[in-house]
């Protein structure tokens, strides 16, 4: 064994809670310390996240219906529901995701779903006790953001069921703790963004690529880290010396935006590196890449690669498609219905779902309008790759990932 070092209808229902409990919404210094607080207990809670998660159970192999499929379920009496981060349900990225997965679950299992939309930080705390008071059976966070409004509730409400996508629970020494009526929804996402790094460095016509987060948190750092050390490995393979800007994986540092939300500082960002030789750029920060798209467009010969969901199927992105090379995805819808249906069924389980590429938890898109440009002899090493890493021939490391 190897190990690589080198990680409609329903928007109508959505019921916002800072509409109806208004918080007096923080002050941007008030804000910053916040994220700062939980940039350092995150990664804290990361490094024990190792040792602790060994045992636990990995997501379960899923299969989504074919289109046209799937018909609607008699109704049950359950409830679910969910809470977006800052970045909206319309983000082109993990709270999309989530929600996408609420709603199949409203189709296919006859659930009453709920959702409140954040747009502020301020807003978490009460928009999940909303949805307490909407008497939910099952209700979850759509990012690590939500840690503590999630746990605070599940402390207080013993009766109800929780999730978390992309974080565990900790306590205030940062320690991991389990909760037995709250999962964690984690993504071992350096394995599919590895695939990316190599993908990128074998279409690099300059021989520079690039990456940068919103902010340093493990579920962002994650990509950074595979996609270097996928690089790394064509490096290797091919007796290249194609080069990163933006990330290095040893010191964990480089290029953040500072936020989830200024596309206008992922587009200097972008055009930055794109001066600086980078022909291929993967973005890590939510609905910032739209920003890195916008810079993309403006140059010759760049491709970007997306996150969390296909950014070619989202609707935001539809100018920009000739442009994306690929996405690393996660697939968080899955895991959020997967945990639906489990407590529908009086299986709720507080283990966490960790999704990789053995399970199909996580993986990159397809090429899409790159299928004909990227040499059949590149893709078929991907795939062999891809099955290196599910054999556990080849090991891809992070030091943010959760198992």
């Amino acid at each position: 064994m190897r190990s690589w070092t080198s990680g409609s209808i329903v928007r109508a229902r959505r019921t916002v809670a800072s509409r109806t409990t208004a918080p007096r919404a923080p002050t941007n210094d008030e804000n910053q310390e916040c994220r700062v607080n939980k940039m350092i207990r995150v990664a804290a809670l990361s490094g024990a996240l190792a040792l602790t998660l060994a045992a636990c159970a990995s997501a379960p192999e899923e299969e989504t219906p074919a289109a046209g499929e799937t018909t609607a379920a008699e109704g049950v009496d359950f409830k679910a529901c969910m809470v977006s981060d800052e970045g909206g349900f319309d983000d082109a990225s993990f709270n999309q995701s989530g929600f996408e997965g609420l709603e199949r679950a409203e189709s296919e299992l006859g659930i009453e779903i709920r959702s409140a939309e954040s747009s502020d930080p301020g807003q978490y705390t009460a928009n999940v006790d909303s949805m307490v008071q909407e008497n939910c059976d099952l209700i979850i966070g759509v990012g690590f953001a939500l840690e503590d409004a999630i746990q605070a509730a599940a402390d207080a409400n013993p009766d109800l069921h929780f999730a978390l996508v992309d974080s565990a629970f900790s306590d205030e020494s940062f320690a991991p703790v389990e909760l037995e009526n709250a999962r964690p929804l984690l993504f071992n996402t350096q394995e599919a963004a590895f695939l990316a790094g190599y993908l990128a460095a074998g279409t690099s016509k300059t021989g520079t690529v690039a990456t940068f987060g919103g902010m340093p948190f493990p579920s962002v750092t994650i990509f950074m880290d595979g996609f270097v050390d996928g690089v790394a490995k064509y490096n290797e393979d091919n007796g290249t010396a194609v080069k990163v800007l933006g990330w290095d994986k040893e010191a964990q540092d480089g290029s953040m935006i500072g936020n989830f939300s200024d596309t206008e500082a992922g587009r200097t960002t972008t055009e930055q590196f794109i001066a600086s030789g980078a022909d291929v750029i993967l973005p890590v920060a939510g609905p910032v890449g739209a920003g890195a798209l916008n810079a993309a467009s403006q140059a010759e010969g760049v491709s970007v690669i997306w996150v969390d969901s296909d950014g070619y199927e989202q609707a935001s992105n539809e100018q920009y498609k000739p442009l994306l090379l690929t996405s690393v995805i996660k697939l968080i819808g899955n895991s959020v219905f997967d945990t639906v249906s489990a407590a529908v069924d009086g299986e709720f389980s507080s283990e966490p779902y960790v999704g990789t590429l053995e399970n199909g938890g996580v993986d990159i898109a397809p090429l899409h309008d790159f299928e004909d440009t990227v040499p059949a002899d590149l893709q078929s090493k991907i795939d062999e790759l891809r099955e290196q890493i599910i054999s556990g021939d080849l090991v891809v490391e992070s030091p943010s990932q959760t198992s």
